[in-house]
């Protein structure tokens, strides 16, 4: 596999050690980010992804999320096949994310 899954426990430890090394890219859709987001996250809906790679760093490692992990998993593979070699797949997506490290983070 070209990518890893990250647990959300993980990525908090990431982001309250070292944020600048970690880059969040949200691939789900503007209305499911407006509902509920990790920040810092960068929007760039799947269907968008292919056109705006280069808004996506390769020095640093870059974090996948979707709702629950599917859509960011294509993400990431879309990724991988372009060049990355940092990339993690959020396992479970922001609902786990809600769940389990951030509960003021909407479910929905």
């Amino acid at each position: 596999m070209p990518f890893r899954e990250l647990s959300t426990r993980r990525l908090r430890g990431w982001l309250e050690n070292d944020p600048k090394s970690v880059f969040i890219l949200d691939v789900r859709q503007p209305f499911e980010f407006d509902v509920a987001r990790i920040e810092p996250s960068k929007l760039i809906p799947l269907n968008q992804l292919p056109g705006r790679l280069g808004e996506v760093p390769q020095n640093v490692r870059v974090v996948c999320l979707c709702h629950h992990g599917i859509r960011s998993a294509h993400a990431c593979a879309m990724l991988a096949r372009a060049g990355w070699e940092r990339i993690y797949n959020l396992s479970g997506g922001i609902d786990q994310w809600s769940m389990s490290e951030d509960p003021a983070v909407p479910r929905y």
